[in-house]
């Protein structure tokens, strides 16, 4: 397969600044794929097709013999997130900007195709741009896509930059790679009354409190343990901002986070006993979003990824403890795929992911480009 050259880097970096002013949300990506699309047509793929599980796009590079299927992965989506930045490619829509990279994920994915201008030996690789990431139903969506037998792959691979780690450094680990998270809306109705006659109504005030001061005993262990649970309230909101009406209603919102699917199951189950030991007459419900599952490396996938990159002269870190935050990437290796996530440190300054002053390093384009299409070449070469 061909190496990118400086030209090569110049024009990737062009296109990532151009997706980072134009950012789409979750579910919104109709522009940003259609842009991938006329990238892609213009590299000389020998097969789009567009519409997956959404917005998605992906596009098939057919080798020189019959042979094994490697498909490589990205996100399309942005963050419905006020960027504060004086870049002169800053966010061009408002609330609305790439705070977690994925317009670098995307332009390295791109890199993997300018690249496949040379076929590979044998087998074929699929570009895959996954919608709705970040909301956790992009890749089950295109699972269920009817199209997805033309497209299953035997082995996977998908980058996730991460700050706080060295400048281009490779981060590789087999097993459990990405927690289980979901998110939990729980609404309360009672009665509302007169503040001078709170008695005369049902409050939820009083069962909210006990579960907020119940929530630091669901934390268990670290991350590095296999019980690891976090429970992080996000929201509550207890009737209107009044004074003259004692509340009949409120909404706490919570995020869920655990190590392992078994876990998570355990905590739902805590949290539900809770609930069910209210005895106020309240009217209880619960909503499920943002449901992520927990992601898992394939030792062989990893090992791959591994050699390649020490076949470019890198050395991988063996990293002892997966990632808290979550990824739907791992509904891939449930579907019985050959996947890793490969983590690429994005600099020891760099602001955290969903921070308003995140911006991806353009000098990690060419550096992720390498490193997939080599990871290509040690399974098609």
């Amino acid at each position: 397969m061909a190496t990118l050259t400086a030209t090569h880097a110049s024009y990737l970096t062009a296109l990532r600044h151009d997706f980072h002013r134009q950012p789409e949300i979750s579910g919104e990506e109709q522009k940003t794929a259609a842009r991938i699309v006329k990238e892609l047509t213009s590299l000389g793929a020998d097969r789009i097709w567009e519409n997956l599980g959404g917005h998605g796009v992906a596009a098939e590079f057919v080798g020189l013999e019959d042979g094994p299927t490697v498909m490589i992965r990205c996100e399309l989506d942005a963050l419905p997130i006020i960027e504060e930045s004086t870049l002169a490619y800053r966010s061009e829509i408002a609330g609305k900007a790439h705070l977690c990279g994925h317009d670098g994920h995307m332009c390295m994915v791109v890199g993997v195709a300018l690249g496949l201008a040379k076929r590979p030996a044998r087998g074929r690789v699929v570009l895959l741009f996954q919608p709705a990431e970040e909301t956790g139903f992009g890749a089950q969506a295109v699972i269920d896509d009817a199209r997805w037998p033309q497209l299953r792959p035997d082995y996977a691979f998908a980058y996730h930059n991460v700050p706080g780690r060295p400048l281009a450094e490779i981060g590789l680990r087999e097993g459990s790679a990405n927690c289980a998270s979901r998110g939990m809306q729980i609404r309360f109705r009672g009665k509302s009354s007169h503040a001078a006659a709170p008695e005369d109504g049902v409050s939820p005030g009083a069962a909210m409190a006990n579960i907020i001061q119940q929530i630091p005993g669901l934390c268990t262990g670290d991350v590095s343990d296999a019980d690891f649970s976090l429970c992080t309230l996000t929201h509550v909101r207890l009737g209107e901002p009044t004074f003259g009406v004692a509340p009949g209603e409120g909404e706490m919102r919570l995020t869920l986070r655990c190590r392992t699917d078994s876990r998570m199951r355990e905590l739902i189950q805590q949290l539900q006993a809770m609930l069910d030991d209210i005895s106020d007459p309240l009217e209880i419900s619960i909503e499920w979003h943002d449901i992520f599952l927990g992601a898992e490396n394939n030792a062989e996938a990893t090992d791959i990824a591994r050699q390649a990159a020490k076949q470019l002269g890198l050395e991988p870190y063996d990293m002892d403890q997966p990632m808290r935050w979550s990824e739907d990437f791992g509904r891939f290796g449930l579907d019985g795929v050959k996947s890793t996530m490969i983590f690429l440190g994005a600099g020891e300054s760099q602001p955290q992911l969903h921070n308003p002053d995140y911006d991806f390093p353009d000098t990690l384009i060419p550096v992720g480009a390498e490193l997939l299409l080599e990871s290509i070449n040690q399974i098609l070469g």
